[in-house]
């Protein structure tokens, strides 16, 4: 039985880490800046160990990693910055280090070490070399894009008008993963550090069109959904890190060996868009206000 640390516990990436680990008869450290919010709760009645701690403050990182086995880090430049973000990962690893845990589990972004030239996978690439620099053993995990994403913000919105509003070609392929298989993929390699440990691997459970995924989307929804390219401009004026992105899967594509992946861990149980779709409350997603007037 493993004790690990998951940051952003309260969040997708990390709450799915959590459960998959608890599921499989772990000790999980819920490490949230909000030990009060609902999803906390959640996580407890689960069996999991909720603190606090702040990547802003290392003497509440340092007490809730010390005596951990592992740590799984996962760190965002939204809703701060890309140089919060480095800062906070160089934090988590450091901290890792110092309390001599045995397996630090660092989620990046899939190609995030290929030079991208988008702002949030260079910075989880900076954060990556720190960790190989870092005296701690490794892994890196690297998702493509999130299936997740699709049941929100300006996507759902745009899916309410009937709308499957994306900025890429409706023929142009796109590695996906939920974030369900991310952390049943991370509490894998946490449980088999010896075979992973000094890795990088990039991961996606599928690969689907703009234009497939609307018609994937309107049959899990029950109502016509057609694609619309949203241009780059558009999304430029609102972000250019997210503009980057969305150029870069366009022009180079995010390839993922899915295949090998699928063929090599069938225990992670990967999902495909269509499996993700259909498992969704769309009703209810529907039913929402819209995230932007």
């Amino acid at each position: 039985m493993l004790t690990v640390a998951v940051t952003g516990a309260t969040g997708a990436q990390g709450g799915a880490t959590a459960r998959a680990l608890l599921a499989a008869g772990h000790r999980v450290r819920a490490l949230t800046r909000r030990p009060d919010s609902p999803a906390a709760d959640a996580l407890r009645d689960l069996g999991a160990d909720v603190r606090h701690a702040d990547f802003d403050d290392r003497r509440s990182l340092r007490a809730a990693c010390t005596g951990a086995d592992s740590l799984f880090a996962v760190t965002t430049p939204f809703g701060t910055d890309t140089a919060t973000e480095v800062r906070h990962g160089k934090a988590l690893v450091d901290t890792a280090a110092e309390a001599r845990l045995g397996h630090v589990v660092f989620t990046s972004a899939a190609h995030a070490d290929r030079g991208t030239g988008i702002p949030h996978y260079e910075s989880k690439h900076a954060i990556e070399q720190h960790l190989r620099a870092a005296a701690v053993p490794w892994t890196v995990i690297a998702p493509a894009a999130f299936m997740d994403n699709y049941a929100g913000g300006w996507t759902l919105d745009g899916l309410r008008q009937g709308t499957f509003g994306w900025p890429m070609p409706a023929d142009r392929p796109l590695t996906l993963i939920p974030a369900a298989d991310i952390g049943a993929f991370a509490a894998l390699v946490l449980q088999r550090r010896d075979e992973f440990a000094g890795r990088r691997i990039d991961i996606a459970s599928d690969a689907c069109t703009p234009g497939r995924m609307a018609e994937i989307l309107a049959a899990a929804m029950g109502r016509p959904v057609a694609h619309q390219e949203v241009p780059l401009a558009y999304v430029r004026a609102r972000s250019t890190d997210l503009a980057a992105m969305f150029a870069y899967f366009t022009t180079v594509g995010l390839d993922v060996d899915v295949a090998g992946l699928r063929r090599d861990y069938p225990e992670v149980g990967w999902h495909s868009f269509t499996d993700w779709a259909t498992a969704q409350d769309w009703p209810a997603l529907l039913s929402t206000a819209p995230a932007h007037q």
